[in-house]
């Protein structure tokens, strides 16, 4: 696919759009064809995953857009990222983060000082002592709060760091060294 160079930046496809800025620093997205299929209109934007995409509206906060652009789940949050096993992340404006499904509907309360998205059944989140672990789609926690880094599952297994900056240890979902 050539795209014209019509675009300040053009990032890469998912779930056929990529989003794109314009000169007027105004994001929207593109279908394959190089086609304006959503129009320049948000601050921000990231990719469509799970058939949505999270967009920050003038007022600051963020919502979410199907693939027509249509606000499908109201501008709410100060931050939102995409969905991952049909939950998303989303901050609140004291700071702290939770995960929502895709009507909105808080699944997981806002209690954490960093997420990640979920992968496997399983989403690595931060506490106040800054530690991770890590909690199922409902909460609750099974990895206790024990690291000072981690990634995401993967082939049932993730990456975690004792130490900030130290070596990294692939552990098990039942939190052996692997």
């Amino acid at each position: 696919v050539v795209i014209p160079f019509k675009w300040k930046i053009v990032n890469e496809f998912h779930n056929g759009l990529a989003n794109v800025q314009d000169d007027n620093e105004n994001w929207g997205y593109i279908d394959k064809t190089g086609k304006l299929a959503i129009p320049c209109q948000w601050k921000r934007t990231y990719w469509f995953y799970e058939g949505l995409a999270s967009v920050e509206g003038n007022n600051e906060n963020w919502g979410y857009i199907d693939k027509t652009g249509k606000l499908v789940v109201p501008y709410q949050w100060k931050e939102a990222f995409n969905f991952h096993e049909g939950l998303a992340q989303v901050m609140n404006a004291d700071g702290r983060w939770g995960f929502i499904d895709k009507s909105g509907r808080l699944v997981i309360p806002y209690q954490w000082k960093k997420v990640l998205w979920f992968s496997e059944g399983l989403a690595g989140v931060q506490d106040d002592n800054e530690k991770w672990g890590f909690i199922d789609k409902t909460g609750k926690v099974v990895l206790p709060f024990e690291w000072s880094n981690v990634q995401w599952f993967k082939n049932g297994r993730v990456r975690v760091q004792t130490v900030l900056g130290g070596a990294w240890h692939d552990i098990d979902g039942e939190g052996a060294c692997v």
